[in-house]
């Protein structure tokens, strides 16, 4: 599914970065971290979960083409298995 995928945000630094890009996005995303889910564009959000544990980023379109346009925009970030 494109539109959902593993992230890392393990230093204080890629947290600042990824919240920097993603609020210049217009869709709204969610982070996933086990049961919990926060709102990716919120720095508050994502330092109250913890950020060694795996993460999974939902975007929330249904376009092919802007999922795939975020998806380059956040490239630093996506864990590959």
């Amino acid at each position: 599914m494109i539109n959902e995928f593993k992230i890392s945000l393990c230093t204080i630094d890629r947290v600042k970065d990824f919240c920097r890009i993603t609020s210049a996005i217009k869709p709204d995303m969610d982070i996933i971290v086990g049961r919990y889910i926060i709102d990716a564009k919120s720095i508050m959000g994502i330092f109250s979960v913890d950020l060694s544990r795996e993460l999974v980023l939902r975007i929330s379109s249904d376009d092919v083409e802007e999922c795939k346009e975020i998806r380059e925009k956040l490239k630093a970030f996506i864990v590959e298995d």
